[in-house]
C-alpha cells in the first residue's frame, strides 16, 4: 500500500526532530562542560554540570526515538506507528503539564507556543488511530 501523505509529514517531522533534540542534547553537554569548570564556584559548578549532562544524555536518547521512529514511519512499520504514539502521548503530557505550571504561563508566548505543540500532539494521536492509516501500516488490533 502507497503510503498516506500525513505518514511522511509525520516521518519528515520526526527527522526534523531529531535534530533539534540532538542540537540541544549538545548544547546542554557543551554547557554542563563550561559549567563544571566554574573556578569561583566549584561545588555549584560541578552540580550544575552533573546536572546539564543528564539532560543532554537524555535530550540525545530522544534523538535517537525520534530517528528511529522516523525510519519506521517511512517504512511503513507498525512498531514505529506505536512508538509515535507513545511518543505524542508523552508530549501531550508534558506540555499539558507546562500549561498548568506556573512559571511558563506567565508569557504568552511560551502559553501560545505550549498550546500549538498540544494541538500537534492531538492531531498526531487522533491521525495515527485513523482507519485508513492503520490499514497503512498494517495494524490489525489497537
Amino acid at each position: 500500500m502507497e503510503r498516506p501523505t500525513g505518514v511522511t509529514i509525520l516521518a519528515i517531522l520526526a527527522f526534523i526532530a531529531t535534530g533539534c533534540a540532538a542540537l540541544v542534547g549538545l548544547m546542554f553537554l557543551l554547557g554542563g562542560a563550561m559549567m563544571s569548570s566554574m573556578g569561583a564556584f566549584p561545588r555549584f559548578g560541578m552540580m550544575a554540570g552533573m546536572g546539564s549532562a543528564i539532560l543532554g544524555v537524555v535530550c540525545l536518547g530522544l534523538a535517537a526515538l525520534y530517528l528511529v521512529a522516523g525510519l519506521g514511519l517511512w517504512k511503513l512499520q507498525e512498531w514505529a506507528r506505536i512508538l509515535t504514539i507513545v511518543l505524542a502521548g508523552l508530549g501531550l503530557l508534558v506540555n499539558g503539564f507546562g500549561i498548568l505550571g506556573p512559571l511558563m504561563s506567565f508569557h504568552i508566548m511560551f502559553l501560545l507556543w505550549r498550546a500549538v505543540v498540544l494541538g500537534l500532539d492531538v492531531w498526531v494521536l487522533v491521525y495515527l488511530f485513523q482507519p485508513h492509516v492503520k490499514k497503512a501500516f498494517g495494524a490489525t488490533g489497537v
